[in-house]
């Protein structure tokens, strides 16, 4: 019988066109230096180097359960792209590492975590910290009512309105003392977060 025959080999990934070693090196690159960087010293063109990621970070994941006895969590988003484009991430505060993101910033978006998280999972939470933001808390105060709902520190000095500690959807400004405590910059009217314009924000 003619024709091709494809057979597994220790040195390679299936469906890869390079060597496992190879591949393993250009994934580390990509996530230490620049792209030029990565294609120039292994002469590998960069669409090249996107699929060799996806393969070593399967092949990583194969096997491994990321959201597996997680008990406090911190939840946020990060802009990848012009034109209102977002990652929500999620990531473990035990370990500090990312164990879970997903295009878009939105209740369905939290609700698809929730989902693969599991509700045995999701009832072992303690703790989620994120921002003020009502797609966020809206779906924690539904799907994990247990937990206590940290804000954030940026969302804290601002002053923004916060779910309360008990996520049960109900929203409180911070008191007085908090917002008089917030820095005041040199110049200004002397209004808490108040900026002059002279000095570099921080």
């Amino acid at each position: 019988m003619h024709g091709p025959t494809v057979i597994a080999v220790p040195w390679a990934r299936h469906g890869a066109r390079f060597t496992t070693a190879l591949e393993d090196t250009a994934a580390w690159l990509a996530a230490r230096t620049s792209a030029s960087a990565v294609t120039g010293l292994l002469r590998v063109v960069w669409r090249n180097v996107v699929a060799i990621v996806g393969r070593v970070v399967d092949a990583a994941a194969a096997g491994t359960d990321r959201l597996a006895g997680r008990r406090r969590i911190g939840i946020d988003e990060v802009a990848y792209r012009k034109g209102q484009r977002y990652l929500t991430l999620v990531v473990d505060h035990d370990t500090g590492r990312l164990v879970w993101a997903a295009d878009g910033r939105d209740k369905a978006t939290m609700n698809r975590f929730f989902d693969e998280l599991g509700a045995d999972r999701a009832a072992a939470l303690t703790h989620v910290s994120a921002a003020a933001a009502g797609w966020i808390g809206d779906v924690v105060a539904e799907r994990v009512p247990q937990a206590v709902y940290c804000l954030d520190p940026y969302t804290w000095w601002r002053g923004s309105a916060m779910p309360s500690t008990r996520c049960a959807g109900r929203y409180e400004t911070p008191p007085a003392a908090a917002r008089a405590a917030e820095p005041r910059c040199p110049g200004s009217s002397g209004a808490p977060g108040g900026h002059c314009g002279r000095t570099r924000r921080t």
